[in-house]
């Protein structure tokens, strides 16, 4: 479902004392009722993009606009987004539905009205039977559940995530992907997720947005961002790929598309590699190899057929790859 609340960063920079840049000069459009995902690693700047999209950080220049209207100067709360922290940081003396409820009171909403609306808000995130318990009392998935329901109660045009994952082990981590895109869904808006795991943003994102240095790296469609990466940065961070150097230029190539093979064939055909590695991983077994020029090159040989010819550190093998898989990288 799409609804007109576009976002738009407008040549937006954040500077701490005068000279440190978190962000420099980013322009982009999210577009309304969409899933979209800032990727990057530590120190890129998408925390910084989020909290000044929330309006926590002030925005040194550019401009701030939502559904074409200028929010950069306004208060958090008159700007239409809302924001869900990573520590969850709800109230620890406040029952769920009054954690879920305060910034209805904080805006003078009657009692009965804001309770109704909290339980709606548990309900949607199915809490609803933890409505009179103390955050202490709540597993870190339920206290995730309780700050989406908080998050979501002022009805945002646009809701922002940060990193709101993390704090959660693996599995309920799986879950709760599958929770956030069912949700965002069912309300149509948009949700701007911050995270530096690729697999989240690949599974719930319409669009990635991958950052580093303080600037947009590329941003598109998730299977066009890993299948097309623009930069050898983009194709190191999707992960999945390896980085060639071939006589007219550099290259992507996905790990599961290198083949072992016995006689010449394809791009490296008769170029020996030697095994330095060997992954079991499930489906498939990674096998790390170092090419002609050190280069180090990944290839992910499915388990079958791994096993009909297992390989060794220091055996020597050929590997080959079709031409029209190559992906040529920008500077």
């Amino acid at each position: 479902m799409r609804t007109g609340h576009d976002l738009e960063l407008v040549h937006v920079t954040k500077r701490y004392g005068g000279s440190a840049v978190a962000v420099s000069d980013v322009s982009h459009l999210f577009a309304g009722g969409s899933y979209v995902c800032l990727l990057g690693p530590s120190g890129c700047g998408k925390s910084s993009t989020l909290r000044m999209i929330a309006g926590h950080e002030t925005v040194t220049e550019g401009s701030i606009l939502l559904e074409g209207k200028d929010v950069t100067r306004l208060p958090p709360a008159k700007r239409g987004t809302a924001m869900m922290f990573q520590s969850y940081a709800l109230f620890p003396h406040l029952s769920v539905t009054d954690n879920v409820a305060f910034s209805l009171k904080m805006k003078g909403v009657d009692g009965a009205a804001r309770r109704a609306k909290a339980a709606e808000m548990l309900e949607l995130v199915d809490m609803q039977r933890y409505a009179d318990r103390l955050p202490s009392q709540l597993s870190g998935g339920q206290q995730q559940r309780v700050a989406l329901a908080r998050a979501l109660i002022t009805g945002p045009q646009v809701l922002l995530l940060d990193e709101p994952l993390s704090a959660l082990d693996p599995f309920l981590r799986v879950r709760m992907r599958g929770e956030l895109k069912r949700l965002q869904r069912e309300l149509g808006i948009s949700f701007i997720h911050v995270t530096h795991g690729q697999d989240e943003a690949l599974a719930l994102a319409d669009e990635i947005v991958v950052m580093n240095n303080a600037k947009i790296e590329q941003a598109g469609p998730a299977r066009e961002v890993f299948n097309a990466p623009a930069t050898e940065f983009v194709a190191r961070f999707m992960g999945g790929h390896n980085v060639v150097s071939l006589p007219r230029g550099r290259f992507a190539i996905r790990c599961d598309e290198i083949r072992l093979v016995s006689g010449p064939e394809g791009q490296l055909s008769g170029q020996e590699a030697v095994v330095q590695a060997v992954e079991y991983q499930g489906a498939h077994v990674a096998l790390t190899v170092r090419a002609a020029g050190d280069q180090e090159i990944v290839a992910l040989i499915p388990e079958a057929a791994f096993f009909e010819r297992p390989k060794q550190p220091g055996d020597a093998v050929r590997l080959a790859w079709d031409e029209g898989r190559l992906h040529r990288l920008h500077a």
